[in-house]
């Protein structure tokens, strides 16, 4: 079964001003099926055909290029649109709030430790918050469509919540003002999702 781009459950428009409609869907309908076309082509034929993103990304031999790149930025964007909605939709609360606080102190801890992740990655990359079994939380961040899941990268765990720090993902409204791009995410963070991962991850 190939895998294919999942449908966004919002318009192209929907989370602006913080992320314009023209980036969502270049960014959607250009990258991310860009690499969903890739990962279907570099696992056709193999034994990787028809195990689950998660299968392949936990299993993944590091030196297998195409599967990295495309497979991370096939699950890596999955993630980060469900990760997103319209602003005003849920807010950080119960286990999930407890457990960040217990790692960054409150709230403005973690903001400030998950942006300045976001901010000082070099070049292309991903900022990522993931839930360790017990559920204590972490704070990272990969190169290029690398990701948590993958073998030996970073802080490990389940990502539950993902910044894409790509120019791609920003550039046409931000520029180069990476902060002002990583400090709008936190308007249209879908806290609802982000808390269900948590609950199943944890």
């Amino acid at each position: 079964m190939a895998f294919e781009l999942p449908k966004l459950s919002y318009a192209y428009d929907a989370l602006e001003p913080h992320i314009d409609a023209r980036t969502m869907e270049i960014h959607h309908s250009k990258h991310h099926n860009g690499y969903t076309n890739n990962l279907n082509n570099a696992i056709a034929g193999t034994d990787l055909e028809g195990k689950s993103i998660e299968d392949i990304l936990t299993g993944l031999d590091l030196n297998n290029g195409a599967v990295r790149n495309n497979g991370g930025g096939f699950y890596n964007h999955s993630l980060f649109w469900n990760v997103m909605n319209p602003e005003g939709k849920g807010r950080l609360s119960g286990e999930l709030k407890d457990a960040i606080e217990a790692a960054y102190g409150d709230f403005e801890g973690f903001k400030d430790a998950f942006s300045k992740a976001a901010a000082t990655r070099f070049g292309s990359g991903w900022a990522w918050l993931c839930v360790h079994k017990g559920g204590k939380v972490e704070i990272c961040s990969t190169a290029n469509q690398d990701n948590p899941l993958m073998p030996g990268i970073t802080c490990g765990g389940t990502p539950i919540l993902a910044l894409d720090v790509w120019e791609h993902a920003y550039y046409l409204n931000y520029q180069n003002r990476r902060p002002d791009y990583i400090n709008a995410f936190f308007n249209v963070i879908n806290w609802n999702y982000v808390e269900k991962l948590y609950a199943e991850n944890k």
